[in-house]
């Protein structure tokens, strides 16, 4: 086998690599700010305080419970609160 192919393949694979891995690491962020929307748009515009974000920080890390608990103290209504904390961990 040639040097240049070698190269070239080596160079695909490497860019296939780190390809993949910028598309999966943005994922990753859009996971508070997808349940912050949920909280928004019942908010109807309104900016989500802080309480909101912690409590979708709950949801990412898989304690829906406590985040659903959280955003209904923060004055989120149960079905919003339910489908914002299932979005958080997606």
């Amino acid at each position: 086998m040639r040097t240049s192919t070698r190269i070239a393949g080596a160079l695909t694979g490497l860019t296939l690599t780190l390809g993949g891995a910028a598309l999966a690491a943005p994922a990753a962020h859009a996971d508070i700010p997808a349940c912050v929307s949920q909280v928004e748009r019942e908010l109807q515009g309104g900016e989500a305080p802080d309480s909101v974000r912690m409590a979708c920080y709950f949801g990412l890390t898989g304690n829906h419970e406590q985040c659903v608990s959280a955003l209904t103290q923060a004055g989120v209504t149960d079905r919003t609160a339910g489908s914002a904390c299932r979005a958080a961990p997606e």
